[in-house]
């Protein structure tokens, strides 16, 4: 948490309206989504002005989230969403540790002189104005609500804002079961859900599959390498399977996490050519002290948690997945003695 003096600081400047600009990281999850969209209608309640401008478009299925459909998508208008930042007074940028997260909207972050909030999980944070770091959180979402209460704000907060942070939480922590999970993160759950949202019908939400994500499990499955002698699995999707189902952004979210259902796995790996660019973007996850991120910081340009991380490659399918496999035994000894 920031401490007094900088949440004093913050009061101060938050004291009279001001023109705020938040943004959440390039492809943002239900975290990412939650949180923007949980501080910005607690600052529009104090009579701010307050834009939430995404680097790209969110899933389908978080756009039931109270006023999703007000988020600014900058694909669509880059101009406009330069214009948006070089006007703001107050910079937020939530989930993500440095502004090349959020792709080409650093460039604008950078150039602004506008004051900048980093309210985030992630470890190596960069140093702004004000930064809030904790990476023992297991949610965006959660530091958000602490921040709120730091801040004498929870008075302002009511279903519409419980519903997007406690959606983010539960998205960040698979409902509850990440071993990040802390006992304040149940705590904030509880108050959220005092203060109006009702976990039943988020769940409802996000629980509803797209006919073209129920049909990508099938090649998905199929496409299963198994390694018992590393504990590890891979899959893959194609962009070619990808579109022959119809995909919509968001269908493969979570679908790594099937191989560490797996018995005895522990490090379960998900390749997907990307519809759009020449690239192919990786999910990894892992259970118990194996630390996925290492993996995807020192060979995948990417990084992210211990227990979830993500990265890239501009090479092919098939020689993106021999690199990790031909990768595996330099931390065999690593996954043999993970526990869970």
């Amino acid at each position: 948490m920031l401490d007094s003096n900088q949440l004093f600081e913050l009061k101060k400047i938050l004291s009279q309206p001001r023109n705020i600009v938040i943004i959440p990281h390039k492809n943002p999850d239900g975290d990412a989504i939650g949180s923007t969209l949980g501080l910005s209608q607690v600052l529009k309640k104090m009579i701010h002005q307050v834009q939430i401008v995404s680097p790209n478009d969110f899933p389908k299925f978080l756009k039931f989230l109270p006023e999703a459909k007000k988020i600014f998508i900058g694909d669509y208008n880059p101009k406009g969403a330069e214009i948006a930042i070089k006007k703001a007074d107050i910079i937020f940028m939530l989930d993500f540790n440095e502004p090349s997260r959020a792709d080409y909207l650093a460039e604008h972050i950078n150039a602004s002189s506008a004051v900048k909030i980093l309210i985030d999980h992630h470890q190596f944070p960069q140093e702004f104005d004000f930064t809030y770091s904790d990476t023992q959180m297991p949610a965006t979402c959660e530091m958000v609500w602490h921040l709120i209460e730091a801040m004498s704000w929870d008075n302002l907060v009511d279903e519409n804002i419980a519903t997007c942070l406690y959606t983010g939480i539960i998205t960040d922590t698979g409902n509850f079961k990440f071993p990040s999970v802390k006992p304040s993160t149940l705590e904030t759950a509880a108050k959220l859900m005092k203060h109006g949202t009702e976990p039943h019908k988020i769940l409802d939400r996000l629980d509803t599959f797209t006919v073209s994500r129920l049909k990508l499990l099938s090649p998905f499955v199929e496409s299963l390498q198994l390694y018992p002698e590393y504990r590890t699995t891979v899959f893959k999707l194609s962009r070619e399977q990808l579109l022959s189902e119809g995909y919509q952004k968001g269908d493969t979210e979570g679908f790594v996490n099937y191989g560490l259902a797996i018995e005895n796995i522990v490090f379960s790996v998900f390749m997907a050519e990307d519809t759009q660019q020449d690239l192919v973007k990786i999910s990894f996850r892992s259970k118990g002290d194996f630390d996925c991120s290492e993996v995807a910081r020192k060979y995948f340009n990417g990084g992210g948690h211990k227990n979830a991380s993500g990265g890239k490659s501009h090479d092919s399918l098939e020689d993106t997945v021999k690199e990790f496999v031909n990768l595996l035994p330099e931390y065999a000894e690593k996954l043999e003695n993970t526990t869970v």
